[in-house]
């Protein structure tokens, strides 16, 4: 088999110019993640259908309580003895594994996630399905590279091409592919790059069209074409879905750190399955991805989203109770997701945002109307989608392009982006990262749009630590100290315990005048001699911070040590710039 390989790679690189072989290589990554898609979306309608046939034959609709506790329990327990990795959170691994990993992404992402989040969601699971499937996509484009043996650049370049065919795949997106890779992902957008990412996104949207036929997710029936004297109502909507999003995303933060407080692998399952039964039974449309619910208040179906909730009893208006219903389901959304992602099951954000926005478009326009205005509810729905989406990926284009080609909401593009804009304009004035990334930003392990700190990201202190210096124990007299210097090539010495630990460093500049007075050989002991550093380095530093404390200290060389101060080595800034110029060089190469 390895042989067989050998000769794969062998031909490749005598026949097909890499340039082209890229092209090819993305055409495949569109195609196979295509598959992913559709293999996904199957898996859920079959295990959501039986879920529903159990219903109808037992005639009982609490198995609509039980059902997403066990896909819960059943994911969770395929994570923990089956994958025994965690693939959650799988847009947040693909940018780590892109600043951090080298575009190495684990082969089973190819799969696990697949059947992580069909348990999941297909058992009323309340997350979507589409995160897990554009890290799929990204673990199909990296271990695709990496069989070809390609460098880290074109990695990355198929890790987006992995997440673009995914988008397209399972949404019949391909322009929402493209831009959420360049956004999200955050991918440089140049002619070698956008290329690959079009061929991949475009192939894995026409083989969805080829499994399950041209039509939009979300067909319109009732929407208006855009009217220029509502602008300052879509103003009024693009603040709103910012404020949303904002609240989404601190909220959803919050509750799963709460979540991971929690000790205890059957506690969590319980937890969260009893806290998403509780909601489901008062609020169905928590029930599963919401799609239902969406297609339900873009079609002019509102009220079929109290139907089965034994809150439509309540003695008030049906207007009124309408409102107060869907603002209240709006507010616990975040919380169905977070008790379904954190009592152990496997799903993504973008349906929650996207219904979030949807319920928020619907809700503004209902309120207006009820004020006095004309306003279209099924294009306020269909707007704030896009909203939320902007806002909580801070990705305006993949919100504006993702929603028109989900719905086919094309004549409403000036609404889309006025919403959209103003939705990520005002989220990053209280949030600068999105939810993906707001952890890895944290621990400065994210790379960015930013040429200088994406370089600084990509590099490790590993990569630039220096042991050859000779050590001094703090007892040793001048005289032996001579005779290290003399044997050494460094004019810096650290002063190591017995225990390994850093007690200072000895300067060669400290000690030029005594160097050379044989009477004081015996006077002087190195611990009388060392000076404490400038600065101390830990060995898991991100690289931007290492450079922040050389420019706050003005060092030119500083030691390294772990947390317990175990002294480990040396980084001086020039190597610091000679592994810079080498990463920025390849990182810029088109």
């Amino acid at each position: 088999m390895m042989l067989g390989m050998e000769k794969i790679i062998s031909w490749r690189e005598k026949h097909i110019p890499e340039r082209h072989f890229v092209l090819l290589l993305a055409l495949f990554v569109g195609f196979f993640t295509s598959v992913a898609a559709w293999l996904l979306k199957t898996l859920i309608h079959l295990l959501s259908g039986l879920v529903h046939s159990a219903v109808m034959a037992s005639g009982h609709t609490f198995w609509y309580l039980i059902a997403p506790t066990a896909g819960i329990a059943l994911a969770a327990l395929f994570v923990r003895y089956v994958v025994k990795d965690d693939i959650s959170h799988g847009i947040t691994k693909i940018l780590y594994a892109i600043s951090q990993r080298k575009s190495i992404i684990k082969p089973h992402n190819m799969w696990t996630s697949i059947a992580g989040s069909s348990l999941t969601i297909g058992f009323g699971g309340s997350v979507g399905a589409e995160a897990p499937i554009v890290l799929t996509g990204a673990a199909i484009g990296s271990n695709l590279a990496r069989i070809f043996r390609l460098d880290q650049r074109t990695m990355m370049l198929m890790i987006g091409c992995g997440a673009a065919g995914a988008i397209g795949g399972i949404f019949k997106a391909p322009i929402a592919g493209l831009v959420f890779t360049l956004e999200v992902l955050m991918i440089d957008m140049t002619m070698a790059s956008v290329s690959p990412l079009l061929i991949s996104s475009v192939t894995a949207t026409v083989f969805a069209y080829i499994f399950s036929g041209t039509q939009p997710m979300f067909a319109l029936e009732t929407t208006s074409d855009f009217v220029v004297g509502r602008i300052p109502v879509y103003l009024l909507l693009g603040v709103v879905c910012g404020l949303m999003s904002l609240y989404f995303t601190r909220g959803m933060n919050r509750l799963e750190t709460w979540m991971k407080q929690i000790d205890g692998f059957w506690l969590k399952i319980v937890a969260g399955g009893t806290a998403l039964s509780v909601l489901i039974f008062l609020f169905p449309p928590l029930y599963g991805e919401g799609y239902d619910t969406i297609a339900n208040l873009l079609n002019g179906r509102s009220e079929a989203v109290l139907s089965d909730s034994p809150l439509a009893a309540l003695p008030l208006p049906q207007m009124w109770l309408l409102v107060i219903y869907l603002f209240i389901v709006v507010l616990l959304k975040i919380v169905a997701s977070v008790a379904t992602n954190g009592g152990g099951g496997v799903g993504g954000i973008f349906a929650p945002a996207m219904f979030t926005g949807a319920i928020t478009g619907f809700l503004l326009a209902r309120m207006l109307n009820m004020a006095g205005l004309e306003v279209p509810e099924a294009n306020f729905t269909l707007v704030g989608m896009a909203g939320l989406m902007a806002g909580v990926m801070h990705a305006p284009l993949t919100g504006i392009f993702l929603i028109a080609e989900l719905t086919g909401g094309y004549h409403l593009f000036m609404p889309l982006m006025i919403v959209s804009v103003l939705s990520y304009l005002t989220i990053i004035l209280f949030e600068p990262h999105s939810l993906y990334a707001m952890r890895l930003a944290q621990k400065g392990e994210l790379l960015t749009h930013h040429k200088d700190r994406s370089v600084l990201t990509l590099m490790s202190l590993d990569e630039v630590l220096e042991s050859d210096f000779r050590i001094l124990a703090p007892e040793m007299k001048l005289g032996e100290l001579i005779k290290v210097i003399q044997e050494s090539k460094r004019n810096i010495f650290p002063v190591i315990d017995k225990e390994g630990h850093l007690l200072g460093v000895l300067l060669l500049d400290e000690v030029r005048n005594i160097m050379f007075q044989p009477r004081l050989y015996n006077r002087f002991t190195v611990s009388q001699l060392m000076t404490s550093p400038k600065a101390v380095l830990y060995s898991d530093m991100p690289m931007e911070k290492v450079m922040e404390i050389f420019e706050d200290t003005g060092a030119w060389n500083l030691p390294v040590v772990d947390r317990d101060k175990h002294y480990i080595g040396f980084v001086s800034k020039s190597k610091i710039f000679n592994s810079y110029r080498d990463v920025l060089v390849q990182f810029s190469e088109e």
